[in-house]
């Protein structure tokens, strides 16, 4: 039970999360260079949570483990983008700092559940 509100949480973060990329993206200028980020941190930011959902349908614990890394890559991905935005003075850094911390702790952990996944894949490879 607690497990599974664990993994409810992670994925209302991630969904969360992909709202407030969209409404990042949003506000970035409507330059050549703001289209470009806001394309690629539209792309990048919104898909953890799909593949998170993904995730949850895995058929094993080390695809469950593939998935969990594609989403920590994502984020990533969306935490880089963040950081450009920021210093090519796109968007001021402080209105980015708790979107940046919020990044940080979903990668963190989206790390920690693949880990756990590939250890627990492979304490079951060894009692079977």
């Amino acid at each position: 039970m607690a497990q599974d509100l664990k993994k409810a949480a992670y994925g209302d973060r991630l969904e969360d999360f992909a709202v407030r990329i969209i409404r990042f993206a949003a506000v970035l200028p409507k330059t050549e260079i703001g289209k470009h980020i806001a394309g690629q941190s539209l792309r990048a930011g919104t898909s953890p949570g799909a593949n998170y959902a993904e995730a949850q349908g895995a058929e094993s614990r080390a695809d469950f483990a593939h998935k969990m890394n594609i989403v920590v890559k994502e984020l990533r991905e969306t935490r880089f983008w963040l950081r450009v935005s920021a210093k090519a003075s796109l968007i001021p850094e402080s209105k980015l700092s708790k979107l940046m911390n919020e990044v940080d702790e979903l990668i963190a952990i989206g790390i920690a559940s693949a880990v756990t996944a590939k250890k627990n894949a492979r304490q079951k490879g060894r009692s079977s």
